[in-house]
């Protein structure tokens, strides 16, 4: 008890209590359902068909990686190393759909939001653009691009960029013009106008519209992978589930799940801390 305590305090001042508590409250749910995964092994509520036990989910990560070397470069992953290749396949379609995406959907929707015109022209396109699911392209893509990593990219690409167009362009219709012609009159030009009045005012709209990218980028992403990819944490699920290697599914899903829980708590959340936050346009709890 002694030991704890000590531990306790020492957390304490490393941390913070308010952190330490808001993990601890973050991991009760996680907790539950492993609690009730392993009482499901025990108990056999259901077959290990449908539901594996955790060793043998943990023992699957070995049996991917058993033949894979400790250190070895990207260009010469192989079969050998199939859920490092798998990982970085999806993590690579990921951050090149990201670094072309988000920027040009940002870009275009500032500037298509600060015409009123045309933003009121190109509204029911940007609706009808994001009402059409991702995976809803996969066919067409198929037809276009074949079965293989362009089909899956342009899936994640095609949800991405539209996301962030049409939230952008709602963002700075958002901002009062009044602002605008405060810039203009006191001798600003249009630059000034959109650094200083139109991205900052529509930053709470672009950040939602990032996480809601992200997120549904990422799931068509693996829905592609899976129908029309040749590999990617998709297409391993897909496969592992052909082969009923449920195990490997579960995991799959678990990686899939860490690594975009990862990107949103220390990209996208310390990137709304840093703008939205920082120009108080919004509420920030104590």
């Amino acid at each position: 008890m002694i030991v704890l305590s000590r531990l306790s305090v020492a957390l304490q001042r490393r941390f913070g209590r308010q952190r330490i508590r808001k993990i601890a409250l973050g991991s009760v749910p996680f907790l539950v359902l492993v609690a009730i995964w392993h009482a499901n092994t025990v108990f056999e509520w259901l077959p290990p068909v449908f539901v594996p036990a955790i060793g043998e989910v943990w023992d699957a990560i070995f049996f991917l990686q058993e033949d894979c070397p400790g250190f070895v470069p990207l260009i010469q992953l192989d079969n050998d190393c199939m859920m490092t290749t798998h990982i970085l396949s999806s993590l690579g379609r990921v951050i090149l759909a990201t670094v072309v995406g988000l920027p040009a959907g940002i870009a275009l929707g500032i500037l298509a939001g600060m015409n009123r015109p045309i933003s009121k022209f190109l509204e029911p396109v940007g609706v009808f653009a994001n009402s059409i699911s991702g995976i809803a392209w996969i066919p067409l893509a198929i037809v276009w691009f074949g079965v293989g990593w362009v089909t899956t990219l342009f899936i994640m690409l095609n949800t991405i960029f539209w996301l962030m167009f049409f939230n952008s362009m709602l963002g700075v219709r958002s901002v009062a013009k009044v602002y605008e012609d405060s810039i203009l009159t006191m001798g600003g030009s249009r630059w000034d106008v959109i650094t200083q009045v139109y991205l900052p005012g529509a930053m709470p709209s672009i950040i939602t519209g990032m996480r809601m990218s992200m997120g549904f980028g990422w799931r068509a992403l693996i829905a592609a992978e899976m129908i029309g990819g040749d590999s990617g944490l998709g297409f391993m699920i897909f496969t592992s589930a052909a082969e009923f290697k449920i195990e490997e599914v579960f995991l799959g899903v678990i990686i899939m799940a860490l690594i975009f829980m990862a990107t949103d708590r220390y990209l996208l959340a310390p990137l709304e801390k840093w703008t939205v936050e920082r120009w108080g346009l919004v509420w920030k709890p104590t």
